[in-house]
Formats: structure tokens, C-alpha cells, sequence
């Protein structure tokens, strides 16, 4: 695929960066350098290779999955304006 100066100057209107038009050429050719390295990696045979997350093989630390309430109930009401019967108290807004 190659990208010439038009359609250099349609992806710059489109990306709303301004470009003078002497600098099209340059602009397109910059386009095509990046296409063509595109276009190598996609000769690379990646069958059988598993995705990775990171450079380095990891596993991510797990722990049980277990229902508590959080132990924080007096830490978590400090700082509410009003707390009434361990809740939060708010204004009636139905009547």
C-alpha cells in the first residue's frame, strides 16, 4: 500500500493537524515507512504463540473470595455528617 500527498493531506484534515503543503511529501513518505514496517510484521509466523501480559512471566496473587462485611463500619461512619444505629441518616426527599 502506498500513501501519496493527497491522501497524506486527507488523514492530517481528518487527525485536524495543519500541514503546509510543501510538507505533504515528506508527511506521506513518513506514512509509507510506517505501512511498510506494517507490512513485516505481518510476514512474522506468530502460530503457537501465546499472548502475553508482560515481559516477564507473572501470575497475579489470588486470594479466597469470601463475603465479609468489612470490618470498618465505625472508621466508614467518622466522617458522615449524621450516623444513627450504624447507617448513614439522610434528609427525607419524598413526601
Amino acid at each position: 500500500m502506498s500513501i501519496d500527498t493527497e491522501t497524506a493531506a486527507r488523514v492530517a484534515k481528518l487527525a485536524r493537524i495543519r500541514v503546509e503543503p510543501d510538507a505533504l511529501p515528506a508527511l506521506a513518505d513518513a506514512f509509507n515507512t510506517i505501512l511498510g514496517f506494517v507490512e513485516q510484521l505481518n510476514e512474522v509466523d506468530v502460530d503457537g504463540v501465546e499472548p502475553m501480559t508482560g515481559v516477564t512471566p507473572m501470575r497475579l496473587k489470588r486470594r479466597d473470595d469470601v463475603v465479609t462485611d468489612g470490618a470498618q463500619q465505625k472508621a466508614v461512619l467518622a466522617n458522615a455528617p449524621d450516623a444513627r444505629e450504624g447507617f448513614f441518616a439522610v434528609p427525607k426527599v419524598v413526601e
